[in-house]
C-alpha cells in the first residue's frame, strides 16, 4: 500500500503508538471526519458503518457483531469503543473518537490479518477521509 505524509502527524504517532507490540498484532485506520461535538448522532453512526466494514475486512459477518462502550468499565475511556462477537465476545475492532481542531477523528485499531487495503478503499469508496496505519519499525 502506498505510503503518503500524514495529515496529521501528532495524530499518526499516536495512533502508531496504539498498534505497539501486545498480545495481537494490530493495524488501524485514521477517519477525519467533519463532525463537530454537536454531531454525536451522526458520529455513533459513522463509527457503527466503519466497524461494520470493517468486520466485513476481517471476515466477520457484521450482523454477528456489537459495539461495546464500557460505560461501566474503568478500563474504557469515555469516547472508546470495541466491536465484539455476539457469539464469544471476541475482539473484532477498537476506536477512539477524539476532537481535535473541533473535528472528530476516529481511530480504528484491529488485527493485523484484516484486509487492510481493502478496507481503506471501501472506507474511501463511501466518501470518508482515511488514512492507514501500521506499527513503524
Amino acid at each position: 500500500m502506498e505510503t503518503q505524509d500524514p495529515i496529521d502527524p501528532d495524530l499518526y504517532q499516536r495512533a502508531e503508538a496504539l498498534l505497539e507490540p501486545g498480545e495481537i498484532e494490530l493495524v488501524g485506520i485514521i477517519v477525519h471526519t467533519e463532525l463537530g461535538s454537536d454531531d454525536e448522532a451522526a458520529l455513533h453512526e459513522t463509527t457503527i458503518e466503519i466497524g461494520e466494514l470493517i468486520a466485513d475486512h476481517a471476515g466477520v459477518d457484521p450482523k454477528d457483531t456489537y459495539v461495546y462502550s464500557g460505560n461501566d468499565d474503568t478500563e474504557f475511556g469515555l469516547n472508546q469503543h470495541q466491536g465484539r462477537t455476539l457469539d464469544g465476545d471476541e475482539f473484532v475492532w477498537e476506536c477512539q473518537q477524539l476532537l481535535r481542531e473541533e473535528e472528530f477523528k476516529i481511530v480504528f485499531y484491529y488485527e493485523a490479518d484484516t484486509d487492510q487495503e481493502g478496507l481503506v478503499e471501501a472506507v474511501r469508496e463511501d466518501g470518508y477521509t482515511v488514512e492507514p496505519v501500521a506499527e513503524s519499525g
